[in-house]
């Protein structure tokens, strides 16, 4: 997983081609596209995608009122324009939260509106989404608090590796819907001279090694699909949801809502536990097997992960507690419809795209796919899953789901 600090990289020509792309299903999913790649050039990224995300369903829900428990007040909002007041809410966020992109999101803006009929429902609808981002931005001005650097832990004198870390900051923000970045934080990681941590030192270590002879081409496949830390590779599965068949835009407009604000907690909440545990990645682990107490566990000076390892600690996993609580969103908002093929693309995997039937599959391929990698243990994997799964009741009921 990775921290919520992305370097500067996006193109204007990339932002075009998703503007320009008519065969996309509807305006909420065209600027979900178009947001996540700039807000992932940007800073704070998944915070900036759920506050993009929660303005366009605060404008969409104003103008359609279909779910009255949501609606704020906008102003005049009948005969409104819904793409462009989607278009306008995603511009003055994006804007306010990236303004060294404002190049890149004013000539989306623009492109999309110059597929909207100039005339006063455009000019209603521009209106509707401006104030509706300007009062989900003044909801969350506090979030991020005044969070401390992190401080290495070193002996005075004496040299440690002087690359940093990341995800410290994340772990101090605001959740939204938790109480705290610790609510759901999850029981320790097992003991070094327990069964349990022998286990789960052999599994990765002989599944993890970059020279595996136990894992399988497939598993190694996945493993690099899922090495991804980018969150197109999560807003891919809430796409292929939200462009099936017979979907209403508001609902799709909710349905992004309620992910991305799940994602911005289980961010925080996997962070927070991360620095309170402080827990050893498996080349650490691996390369020191000598040194736990636990004769169970062979040392191997030289154990190389197939991936390279995040720059946090392993407990709890990262990936698997962003998958599971996209997937419970997505479980507890499709409710008694049939669940449409989960399917998503990876940028650490070019040309691949893979398919699940179900949620528990998605959940259980990214769990297995970090043991693959060598980067985390199975007792990570599970709490991370556990953690999920709360996280994504818990925004469900919060945005009303279904």
């Amino acid at each position: 997983m990775r921290n919520t600090i992305y370097p500067v990289g996006l193109t204007l020509t990339l932002l075009l081609l998703f503007a320009a792309d008519a065969a996309r299903a509807d305006a909420v999913a065209d600027w979900a596209d178009k947001a996540t790649e700039i807000a992932t050039d940007g800073p704070f990224t998944v915070r900036t995608m759920a506050l993009v995300q929660n303005a366009v369903y605060e404008a969409v829900n104003a103008i359609t009122a279909r779910f009255p428990a949501e609606r704020v007040d906008l102003g005049v909002t009948q005969g409104a324009s819904i793409d462009a007041a989607i278009a306008a809410a995603s511009r003055v966020v994006l804007e306010h939260e990236a303004p060294a992109l404002a190049a890149a999101t004013t000539a989306a803006y623009e492109q999309s509106m110059q597929a909207i009929p100039d005339d006063a429902a455009r000019l209603l609808g521009v209106g509707v989404g401006e104030r509706a981002a300007a009062d989900v931005l003044a909801r969350h001005t506090k979030d991020l608090g005044d969070p401390q650097p992190y401080r290495p832990a070193a002996t005075p004198g004496v040299y440690v590796p002087t690359t940093m870390i990341l995800g410290y900051a994340t772990s101090q923000h605001q959740p939204w819907i938790l109480s705290s970045a610790s609510q759901l934080r999850p029981g320790p990681p097992p003991a070094l001279g327990s069964a349990a941590w022998a286990r789960d030192y052999n599994e990765t270590k002989s599944l993890g090694a970059v020279a595996s002879t136990t894992r399988t081409a497939e598993q190694t496949r996945i493993a690099r699909f899922w090495a991804s830390a980018l969150p197109d590779i999560h807003m891919g599965v809430v796409r292929s949801v939200a462009t099936a068949p017979n979907r209403e835009i508001t609902r799709n407009a909710r349905l992004y809502a309620a992910v991305t604000a799940a994602m911005n907690d289980a961010e925080i909440a996997v962070f927070e536990a991360k620095y309170h545990y402080n827990y050893w990645r498996p080349i650490t682990a691996t390369r020191n097997g000598d040194r736990d107490g636990n004769a169970a566990t062979e040392r191997d000076a030289g154990w190389l992960p197939l991936i390279a390892t995040p720059l946090q600690p392993e407990y709890p996993c990262g990936h698997c507690i962003l998958a599971t609580t996209i997937a419970t969103v997505i479980g507890i908002e499709t409710g008694k419809d049939p669940l449409p093929t989960l399917s998503t693309i990876s940028n650490t995997a070019p040309g691949d795209r893979r398919y699940w039937a179900r949620t528990d599959d998605l959940i259980n391929e990214v769990a297995n796919a970090r043991i693959w990698a060598g980067v985390h243990y199975r007792s990570s994997a599970d709490a991370g899953i556990q953690m999920g799964k709360e996280i994504g009741k818990r925004v469900a009921a919060a945005y009303h789901l279904p």
